[in-house]
């Protein structure tokens, strides 16, 4: 019997969609129009799409209860993964209502003092206003008991005032509520019985405690990211519910750290997802990558709306526990990804001083770029690279035609406006748009003490392959991977991911011992290993890690720990990893220097249930010199004809020299003058400059 797996990853403009024989490996791609008022139609029509595809009938619409893995003989789906944006959109938007707020008596202006930290330094610092909290004031209710930095009780925890607290949501309508209350990283037992008192005095209530979301100390951080679990909780769940009724069979999440979790799961920490496709990404072009003997890459995903950037260091991409949502702080581990609004729909405008500007806002799915056809009126990227020959008049094979004459027409009146002209106009946006992603990049290498110029770039998504030539000139690139069907890596990338979940507690000192470290680490190990029994793996794999910091330090610095027993040698193995690690992001360190002592923070477990990856397939070398297959007036330089290559017909050693453009389904890569574009074994197309 037939098996196949299926990744469906949703975006802004497309829903992208890959299916895996589990039996021959045969890989086949899709992507279908994303529907922003229901996510779940896009995925749904993305299912069917691709089943048909991968010769497998399905059913036209699924019934209610009915389950597609039986929609064809002789065939069943074992296992559906998704990356959604659902959670991340309604944090984008500052969609936030009807949410509440518990804390201990006294600290009710938490939010409100927040950090002393200002966006983009201190010299802009007396312009700058704190945003809006996520929950106003008026509806935080404060409730007495103390414990103190070791979980002590100090207060005990004041039971009327927590039925008063319940009561006053309940009668206000006001149904998603979080509670952190102070030190409850070192003793939930506080927080345990508010969430009773909620339980009892406000069934109808959907309730996140910080013990359970972040166990981790700094009570803003802590407070905003439980907030934030409870914000999306109502959504994700109805989302889910609605998806898995119209599936009918189990199905998992993408999650932000770069696991996947069962949606039956998924619901009680909604949270975890709210990078879920460019985490996806991230990891597929990792793979890719590696395959191809690239094991350290930057990559770049390229959108509709946005970019998303991220280092793969040794085949693994690079984890942060100090990333965000739009201007919400999440402390959850999360690949580190930066993004930028500079997509495929990014709208170009004129600033009030009379000066190009590109994004952030977009176009989105509808009505999208004037080339669409849908009503329109504003030029974007896409419209740039339309006009300027650099994508074919169509996407998707020829499924969605576009508006070559429209594009025109909204480039030269915006040249109009500028008193440009169109070609240069065009060029400027494009320009503008690559040198947003090339700040991006920075934002991720430079920031991070790694040298732009030693990695290769992957660049995939629908829009990402296109200013890789730029790319490569801008920031000094080695070399920049295009891997096959560049548009449905990140749906690709949820079939290569592991169950992975992860725990966490604080335990400050600069003292460690041993013993004490063993118990939570034991304890971790625990909770990761029922999380994975849950999910129905026998085969449990725990990754250990540690936050440490020089003792007066603010911040700590990450680093893995090394399994097996706790004892002399693994805290100097430790230690000599942070001191490594500090330099190395910093550029010093004090691992000779007695004066600095070393603190430990945060001791980390990740339970890992692994799986079988797809693998990717070699291709044989041709002898044949590639032949176009057309000519199109392109302009780069100037306008001239370029020949047109089909990327299915390009066999393993192919060079194509510019200029040219490399057309497949899901994308185009436009091959500036002065660059090469080179076909590997594994399919990947190598862009270079050419030597001088």
């Amino acid at each position: 019997m037939r098996s196949v797996r299926i990744g469906v990853d949703t975006g802004g403009t497309f829903t992208d969609v890959v299916a895996v024989d589990e039996q021959t490996g045969e890989i086949t791609t899709t992507k279908t129009p994303s529907t922003p008022a229901n996510p779940a139609d896009g995925f749904m029509t993305g299912v069917r799409k691709v089943l048909g595809e991968h010769g497998l009938e399905a059913a036209p619409q699924a019934a209610p209860g009915s389950r597609v893995s039986e929609t064809a003989p002789g065939s069943r789906v074992s296992a559906v993964v998704h990356g959604t944006t659902v959670a991340t959109n309604q944090l984008l938007e500052d969609r936030i209502a009807d949410l509440g707020f518990v804390t201990t008596e006294g600290f009710e202006f938490v939010l409100e003092i927040a950090r002393q930290s200002v966006p983009d330094g201190y010299g802009n610092s007396y312009f700058w206003v704190k945003p809006p909290r996520i929950v106003p004031v008026h509806r935080v209710r404060t409730v007495g008991g103390r414990l103190d930095h070791t979980g002590a009780e100090v207060r005990p925890f004041d039971e009327a005032q927590a039925v008063e607290a319940a009561r006053w949501f309940r009668e206000r309508g006001i149904t998603a509520i979080g509670v952190c209350f102070l030190h409850s990283y070192a003793n939930p037992e506080h927080e345990l019985r508010m969430r009773e008192v909620l339980a009892r005095e406000h069934p109808e209530a959907v309730v996140s405690i910080s013990s359970d979301v972040l166990r981790e100390y700094r009570e803003y951080e802590r407070s905003v990211t439980t907030l934030v679990d409870a914000a999306v909780k109502p959504t994700m769940r109805r989302y889910i519910a609605n998806l898995s009724d119209r599936l009918g069979m189990p199905f998992s999440v993408m999650k932000s750290n770069g696991g996947v979790l069962s949606a039956a799961e998924v619901v009680h920490q909604p949270i975890t997802t709210v990078l879920s496709g460019p985490a996806a990404g991230a990891l597929g072009a990792a793979l890719i990558a590696s395959t191809a003997g690239h094991p350290s890459v930057i990559t770049l995903d390229g959108g509709g709306t946005s970019t998303d950037v991220a280092v793969v260091v040794d085949g693994e991409p690079s984890l942060t526990t100090e990333g965000s949502v739009g201007r919400y702080p999440c402390k959850i581990p999360m690949i580190d990804i930066v993004t930028v609004g500079a997509g495929g729909g990014s709208v170009a405008w004129i600033s009030p001083e009379g000066t190009l500007k590109v994004g952030p806002r977009s176009a989105g799915a509808d009505p999208g770029p004037i080339c669409y056809g849908r009503g329109g009126t504003e030029v974007t990227v896409t419209d740039a690279h339309v006009f300027l020959g650099r994508v074919p008049p169509h996407l998707l094979g020829g499924e969605i035609p576009l508006d070559a004459g429209a594009a025109r027409q909204g480039v030269e009146a915006l040249a109009a406006k500028l008193g440009l002209s169109p070609e240069r106009t065009a060029t400027g946006i494009l320009e503008i748009s690559a040198f947003n992603q090339s700040n991006a990049i920075r934002q991720i290498t430079v920031k991070r003490g790694l040298d732009v110029r030693d990695f290769p770039m992957v660049a995939f998504g629908g829009s990402g392959p296109l200013l890789v030539c730029r790319l490569i000139d801008i920031l000094g690139l080695p070399a920049v991977l295009v891997p096959p069907d560049p548009g449905n890596v990140s749906a690709f990338g949820l079939l290569t991911v592991d169950v992975k979940n992860d725990y966490v507690r604080t335990f400050v000192t600069r003292d460690l011992s041993l013993d004490t470290a063993g118990e939570i680490f034991g304890e971790l190990e625990g909770q990761a290993a029922e999380a994975l029994d849950r999910e129905g793996f026998t085969d449990h794999v725990f990754a250990r890690s540690a936050d440490l910091r020089y003792y007066g330090q603010a911040y700590e610095v990450r680093v893995p720990a090394p399994a097996g027993p706790l004892d002399g040698a693994w805290r100097a193995e430790v230690l000599e990893r942070f001191h490594s690690e500090h330099e190395k992001l910093y550029g010093y360190g004090y691992r000779d220097d007695p004066r600095h002592g070393v603190e430990w923070v945060n001791l980390r477990v990740s339970g890992i249930g692994p799986i079988t990856r797809p693998a990717i397939g070699r291709r044989p070398y041709g002898t044949a010199e590639p032949r176009p297959a057309g000519t199109r007036e392109v302009f780069y330089d100037v306008w001239g004809p370029a020949p047109l290559y089909r990327r299915a017909e390009l066999g393993a050693g192919a060079m194509v020299a510019g200029p040219a453009v490399i057309e497949e389904y899901g994308s185009t890569l436009p091959v500036h003058p002065g660059f090469t574009a080179t076909m590997d074994e594994f399919g990947n197309l190598e862009v270079r400059r050419e030597r001088e």
